[in-house]
């Protein structure tokens, strides 16, 4: 199945404001703005010491490494000022996507269970990455089908996922394993390449979405489903 989304769902959520917050270190900034541009949203920027999210609707944390991963990835990212109200107002439904830097940011930030440790091989991985949406029931996944196939690229050197067994067995039963590896490239414990928390809201990936948006630059147009989830999750909470 595959995980493109309709051109006539790519325009929902139009006028909406995405933040995309850069962090000493972030490459995918301007990646992600430009995925929330093409998706029709107005990407904001919003810088890691910056005191208010300027009215967004919704948050990006992007790739790269934040403060030069030099501890732990996202050790210190997670106490920028920016951090704290995107925390606080994650909690109240905000839609936070961190996606790999980002990723391990969120899981440093305690708003998303586990960690995002170096891959098993012990080696940098960039490529494609094939994976199975296993729940359209969270903020970024609404436009797929649960099941479906997308394929983003993956680039990172700390990106297995792990947690203790009842952990796990936790985002298991209750649905909030969101990607699943059909050929895990980091030996992540149960090719796990994305996690949620309870609300849906907050969602967190490994590879990239950002980087799937143009089928110029490929591997697919599959990312512009992510954004188009936001939007429409956004225009269905409007309406409400």
């Amino acid at each position: 199945m595959s995980g493109v989304v309709p051109e006539e769902r790519r325009d929902r959520g139009t006028g909406a404001r995405v933040g995309v917050v850069t962090f000493p270190g972030s490459l995918d900034d301007r990646d992600a703005a430009r995925a929330v541009r093409l998706s029709g949203a107005e990407p904001v920027s919003l810088w890691h010491d910056e005191a208010a999210l300027r009215s967004v609707d919704a948050v990006i944390l992007p790739g790269g490494f934040s403060y030069g991963d030099y501890l732990r990835c996202g050790a210190i990212a997670r106490f920028s000022e920016v951090m704290g109200l995107i925390a606080d107002a994650a909690k109240s439904g905000l839609p936070v996507l961190g996606v790999c830097n980002g990723f391990q940011v969120l899981c440093e930030s305690h708003l998303l269970p586990g960690a995002l440790v170096r891959n098993a091989h012990l080696r940098y991985r960039n490529r494609p990455a094939r994976m199975r949406v296993e729940t359209a029931k969270t903020a970024w996944t609404r436009a797929y089908g649960e099941g479906a196939e997308v394929v983003f690229p993956a680039k990172h050197g700390e990106g297995r996922y792990v947690a203790d067994e009842a952990t796990l067995d936790e985002l298991e039963s209750a649905g909030r394993v969101v990607f699943r590896y059909l050929d895990n490239p980091n030996g992540a414990m149960r090719d796990i390449a994305g996690v949620c928390n309870e609300a849906g809201n907050v969602v967190g990936l490994m590879p990239h979405p950002e980087h799937a948006v143009e089928a110029l630059t490929g591997p697919s147009t599959d990312g512009l489903g992510v954004v188009a989830s936001v939007l429409a999750h956004l225009n269905e909470g409007a309406v409400r």
